[in-house]
């Protein structure tokens, strides 16, 4: 299997019979689904390979949308603590589409982030708002 960003290693145990992985941004266990490790593998990118600081990243954030509480995957902020790229992650036997790109767009609404990504860990879309206002898929590169 091939993945859209080097495997790191992540801290793994086996308890009652189930996997568990260290969230090294929230510092505790977490059962490792397949959606679970694609969102780590994520965080560890953005803090190894982008540079991002452990600071500005949020992970499964609740907003609100139209009375209903939601829980982003990874926001990550600015350095003025502004959103800058909403995250989604899906495990890898999900297909990225037209329903993961509008899960995304509802869930931007009331953040505005001018990037959003989208990943199953094999593949990772990221997309840029333009002048226009409209997000574009940027083709073979992203945030630096």
């Amino acid at each position: 299997m091939q993945f859209a960003f080097p495997p790191y290693p992540l801290r793994r145990q086996q308890r009652d019979g189930k996997q568990y992985v260290w969230d090294v941004l929230r510092k505790k266990w977490l059962v490792l689904s397949p959606e679970e490790f694609v969102r780590q593998q994520l965080v560890h990118y953005l803090l190894h390979e982008k540079g991002v600081s452990a600071a500005l990243i949020a992970i499964e954030k609740e907003i609100r949308f139209h009375r209903l509480k939601k829980r982003l995957d990874v926001l990550v902020f600015d350095a003025e603590g502004k959103p800058f790229i909403l995250c989604e992650c899906k495990a890898p036997e999900v297909k990225l589409g037209q329903n993961t790109l509008h899960q995304i767009a509802r869930y931007n609404v009331g953040l505005q982030a001018p990037h959003l990504l989208i990943t199953n860990g094999l593949e990772l879309w990221f997309f840029s708002k333009n002048e226009a206002e409209q997000y574009e898929l940027q083709a073979g590169g992203w945030y630096k």
